[in-house]
């Protein structure tokens, strides 16, 4: 069985804390995701960066992941474990609800078994036997899937398909998998980690019990311009030091379209201004979009700039923007 090498897959050294790690995974999740991506096997690697998140973002499966790391013996094509280890579970595993996983043979031998609920099984101890048992209804198992949203799906009114299988029994109780496809409409004011429950969308009951639930864990993905904070986002603006300076209208993007934002004059860099209500949608209300100054200079000077610059200093002797040191 072919090794799994989680932190070559992020590309994040060993000792990369989780921050390190979740903006890895946000990179790469946009840089593969299925919808936009044109790379090669593009669903495949967006897969295999979720496995090696699922794993380095959890400490317990982290520290259990270094130990196997570190003893297991990786030569060759087939990767074994160190003599001993009571963790593996050869021949692999199923994924909670019931449904085989997404992930590899790898991690569902190490992390299968943990990801079924009800730990080492049922007893048929005080049910009257276990083919009374057997014919008792049961509920089916929650399933938690993760659902990667982009700025502008969070804007938009239009629904989301998810598709996902889960694994089922005939009545002859043979496996079969069951391909499920649904419209999932974003909760207005839903936040990046939330999850939204979707009843009697898991794991099929038995006997006539119940369907597991659904669960989303919302994911946003990294955005070119933008970062998040709650429900405002933050947008670095770049000025010329005469627009800092002189003050003016400059175009900005927004998610929904382009404005003009009024730089007043005599900016410094690091200020922010605020803009009201162009944020994401909060439950009530909307969030606000802050835009950070940055004064940047041309990438090549220009002929009379130094003496600009010369003549600038001269009329400012004094000024020194150190004088907090002091």
């Amino acid at each position: 069985m072919e090794f799994k090498d989680y932190y070559a897959i992020l590309d994040v050294p060993e000792d990369a804390d989780t921050k390190a790690v979740k903006s890895a995974y946000r990179r790469l999740a946009r840089k593969y995701h299925p919808d936009v991506s044109k790379e090669e096997n593009a669903e495949e690697r967006f897969k295999e960066v979720g496995e090696a998140y699922e794993v380095l973002s959890d400490k317990e499966k982290r520290a259990e992941y270094d130990q196997l790391r570190k003893y297991g013996n990786r030569g060759g094509d087939e990767f074994q474990p160190p003599p001993g280890w009571d963790g593996w579970q050869q021949g692999g595993a199923q994924q909670a609800g019931g449904s085989e996983s997404d992930f590899s043979d790898f991690f569902d031998n190490l992390f299968g078994q943990r990801r079924q609920r009800g730990g080492a099984g049922f007893s048929s101890a005080g049910f009257g036997g276990f083919d009374d048992f057997a014919q008792r209804p049961y509920p089916g198992q929650d399933v938690e899937l993760d659902f990667p949203l982009f700025l502008e799906e969070v804007m938009a009114a239009e629904p989301k398909e998810v598709r996902f299988t889960l694994r089922a029994h005939d009545e002859q109780g043979r496996p079969k998998d069951i391909e499920k496809s649904l419209k999932v409409r974003v909760p207005k004011g839903v936040n990046d980690g939330e999850r939204i429950r979707l009843k009697g969308q898991g794991g099929p009951g038995g006997n006539g019990g119940p369907n597991g639930d659904l669960y989303l864990k919302v994911q946003f993905a990294p955005h070119p311009d933008f970062d998040v904070d709650g429900h405002n986002l933050l947008l670095t603006v770049p000025l010329a030091p005469w627009e800092a300076a002189l003050g003016g209208k400059i175009e900005i993007p927004t998610l929904a379209g382009r404005l003009q934002l009024t730089v007043p004059a005599n900016s410094h860099a690091g200020a922010r201004l605020r803009l009201k209500g162009k944020g994401l949608p909060q439950r009530s209300g909307q969030g606000d979009l802050i835009a950070q100054l940055k004064i940047v200079l041309p990438e090549r000077p220009a002929e009379g700039d130094e003496a600009a610059w010369k003549s600038l200093a001269e009329h400012h002797p004094h000024f020194n923007p150190r004088t907090k040191w002091r």
